[in-house]
């Protein structure tokens, strides 16, 4: 497999940094000895020295404690950072718009882009402390960025402000590190199959309702539409959510348990074989073909928005890009999920995404402002809608029902898979290490696509690099 020299000079760096711990600790070390071993009448100056050091530290801390206001009078400018397709961004901004209109005072800088290099983006301004007042989050940053609570503000001291008591329990514990509430739960979110039914139309065949059915709308797209027309369109992380689709509803057992893969490299290798076999059998197209496309994300691919991929299988709470970027004459539905590989739930289903307020921020009191109308405020929840997927927020789903806008695509959706949930995602399931562009998900689907592996030797690779993350995180 690629990327050993890479790999290589992490863990020298890792040794690097070790050794230069050790040798800090060495240091403190000696010092204590030398505290230790000084005259009784120092010792007595030191421990009256602490003490006061001690007082210092619980005046701080009580003024640290206390509450913070919105300042509703001077001028304050915001950064707030998200990702998303163009209907997310444009009733974001919309709703930005109403926020200042609201809050003149105070001024809000939009950061926005595609999924594409995000996380590795906002990995590096957390690293130097230059991300957003305001970012919205996926769920497992917390533990990969702030397993100590750190990172980001905890949101229990901003209760005064934002209405925590509107989100479930279950799921405010999922965002909380080390006693810190380190952002608030948008919702749930799990993988659907989605269909381009004008497309299937066109080959003479209904929608599929079963694996059998899309694996025989392979060959009858290659023959009746030609060799550019595919049933689905499968990316690199695309298809590591249908192997744990096959792994599930094959063995009907959990992807890993104790931080250790929970299944045996032949059954691995089983599911890997099944990714291939839909490349073999035209049902979706080679990760190359993709690539060659030459498009920034799959919604804005020219074979996606005029027919030639004809399905999707993608978060619900994405659903409104895809079915707006189809030109016209394109049907999107929702597909039923197929049941035919075994007799087990396997729909996949996790905290869509979170907001978070910087621990770096000079004016939290103003973001978690931001944060309430978004999420709160039936200003702001109408504009927003469900462009972030579905509520968690109680207040929230009460406003939108009241406006007859807990309904279409996204909603629909949303019930399909909650109804057919699986098994909880782990928490280092989304780590960078494996999903970001330069990851072990990637590399072992590109090298599979790309015939430089079998998946014999891949199967055992991926158990090994998802152990691995989890031993380390």
């Amino acid at each position: 497999m690629k990327r050993l020299t890479k790999k290589t000079l992490s863990v020298l760096l890792v040794l690097i940094l070790v050794l230069s711990l050790n040798a800090c600790g060495a240091k403190k070390g000696q010092e204590t000895t030398t505290v230790t071993d000084r005259t009784s009448e120092t010792s007595e100056k030191t421990a009256v020295s602490e003490a006061t050091a001690t007082q210092e530290k619980t005046v701080q801390s009580e003024s640290n404690s206390s509450v913070l206001e919105p300042d509703l009078k001077d001028p304050i400018e915001l950064r707030f950072s998200w990702w998303g397709g163009d209907t997310r961004h444009e009733a974001t901004i919309k709703a930005l718009d109403a926020f200042t209109a609201k809050y003149p005072n105070i001024t809000v800088k939009p950061e926005y882009g595609a999924w594409t290099g995000w996380q590795e983006n906002i990995a590096t301004q957390l690293a130097g402390k230059t991300e957003a007042d305001l970012l919205q989050i996926n769920w497992n940053w917390i533990s990969q960025f702030s397993p100590n609570g750190d990172k980001f503000y905890d949101l229990n001291k901003l209760s005064n402000i934002i209405t925590i008591s509107n989100y479930p329990k279950e799921l405010l514990d999922l965002m909380t590190a080390n006693g810190s509430l380190q952002g608030i739960p948008l919702g749930t979110t799990g993988r659907v199959f989605y269909w381009n039914e004008a497309t299937f139309k066109k080959a003479g065949i209904p929608i599929p309702v079963s694996f059998e059915d899309i694996i025989k709308a392979g060959e009858t797209f290659k023959t009746v539409l030609g060799d550019d027309y595919y049933p689905i369109a499968l990316g690199e992380y695309d298809r590591i959510l249908l192997l744990m689709y096959y792994l599930h509803q094959t063995y009907g057992k959990p992807w890993v348990v104790d931080k250790k893969v929970n299944y045996t490299a032949d059954e691995v290798k089983a599911g890997l074989d099944w990714i291939n076999m839909l490349e073999d059998k035209h049902v979706t197209p080679t990760l190359a073909t993709i690539a060659g496309d030459g498009a920034e994300s799959l919604d804005k691919n020219p074979k996606w928005m005029n027919g030639n991929y004809a399905g999707i299988y993608e978060w619900d709470s994405s659903a409104s890009k895809f079915q707006s970027a189809l030109s016209e004459g394109q049907n999107f539905v929702i597909g039923q999920f197929p049941k035919d590989l075994g007799p087990n739930k396997s729909g996949f289903t996790k905290i869509s995404m979170g907001f978070s307020v910087s621990a770096n921020s000079k004016h939290p009191a103003e973001a978690a402002l931001l944060l309430e109308y978004l999420t709160s405020d039936p200003e702001g929840v109408k504009i927003m809608g469900m462009e972030r997927g579905t509520v968690s927020n109680s207040a929230a789903e009460a406003t939108l029902v009241s406006e007859g806008l807990l309904s279409g695509l996204t909603y629909e959706a949303n019930k399909l898979v909650m109804g057919f949930k699986g098994y909880d995602i782990d928490p280092n399931f989304e780590h960078s290490a494996l999903k970001d562009s330069t990851g072990y998900y990637y590399e072992i689907f590109q090298n599979l696509s790309y015939d430089q592996t079998d998946t014999e030797t891949a199967a055992q690779y991926l158990i090994d690099c998802v152990n691995e993350v989890n031993a380390a995180n």
